[in-house]
């Protein structure tokens, strides 16, 4: 079958453009890893939605969830692994090929398959991956209490998930990179009010060690250049993400970083009826708000391209 649109991703951008591709009455298809992308397993408590004055990551899902049934949008829970361009430069159609080896052709795709965790690159840190390094706190969280634990990275996605696992831990260390924290000033002070919490700065992250499990974490100082070594139970890296890209590498300009370089208006990449939406595109703000902006507006434009076709 030879669809309209097919939505990679069912993130905020994707889930939003599915919305508008449902209400434009489309012939389309979405794919995608699972519901919700990243917000389903690190958004804690979600304070600044529209709509909502806090959500849980989760309970967000399930509110997309019933979206998307409400608008009998069709789910395949599947990873598009390669996209390939047939037809004329002006009007191709997109051939996608998934890790359960189905193949679905349409003519035209929205990206919006978000990021992957970035790892630390640390010694130790695949080595202990499940057995005591974490890239989720929602997921892994409740398996630390009463455990000391470090949260890597000082940013807004660190100290809110140093929050949440105050709920459960007797003692956090907070470990930044840089000279200063990047965690907005509201999350700064609910942590400051955290006792067991410790905010380390300019420390780089050397080596994770232990036996079966993690039992410490060494770090360098980069001013003094001392090096200091931490008894703990749990790693959680926030460091951010490095988009999911790679399967549509010959069809879009990428920027230094890995993000597919669009159009800021209609989110259109280089090659005509392909779009990207979200965290997987270049942007500045990496939001749940501006991913699901993002989402319609390049639902819009798939239409309007679409239209101009026909």
């Amino acid at each position: 079958m030879l669809y309209d649109l097919v939505i990679i991703g069912a993130g905020p951008a994707g889930v939003s453009a599915a919305i508008y591709a449902a209400r434009q009455k489309l012939n389309f298809l979405v794919i995608s890893k699972d519901i919700g992308g990243q917000i389903a397993k690190k958004a804690v408590d979600i304070g600044n939605y529209p709509g909502f004055n806090k959500i849980s990551g989760p309970d967000l899902v399930k509110v997309f969830e019933g979206q998307l049934e409400e608008n009998q949008v069709e789910v395949v829970l599947d990873e598009v692994v390669k996209i390939s361009k047939d037809g004329p430069k002006g009007r191709p159609t997109f051939k996608l090929f998934t890790g359960l080896s189905e193949n679905y052709e349409a003519r035209a795709v929205i990206i919006s398959t978000g990021g992957d965790p970035r790892p630390l690159e640390a010694e130790g840190e695949k080595e202990f991956i499940g057995k005591g390094v974490s890239y989720c706190a929602l997921c892994d969280g409740p398996i630390f209490r009463d455990k000391t634990v470090a949260v890597i990275g000082g940013g807004n996605a660190g100290f809110e998930t140093a929050l949440f696992l105050s709920n459960y831990v007797k003692k956090i260390y907070i470990l930044e990179f840089g000279a200063q924290v990047k965690a907005d000033e509201e999350n700064q002070k609910l942590i400051a009010n955290i006792s067991k919490a410790e905010i380390i700065t300019n420390a780089k992250v050397l080596k994770i060690e232990g036996d079966k499990f993690v039992n410490s974490l060494t770090y360098q100082d980069a001013k003094s250049n001392e090096t200091q070594k931490i008894d703990l139970e749990g790693v959680f890296v926030e460091i951010g993400y490095s988009p999911a890209t790679a399967f549509v590498k010959d069809l879009v300009d990428f920027s230094e970083r890995d993000e597919i370089i669009t159009d800021l208006e209609t989110y259109a990449t280089k090659t005509p009826g392909l779009f990207a939406a979200g965290d997987c595109n270049k942007g500045k703000f990496k939001q749940i708000v501006t991913a699901a902006g993002e989402g319609c507006k390049a639902s819009l434009a798939a239409y309007d391209y679409l239209r101009k076709q026909k």
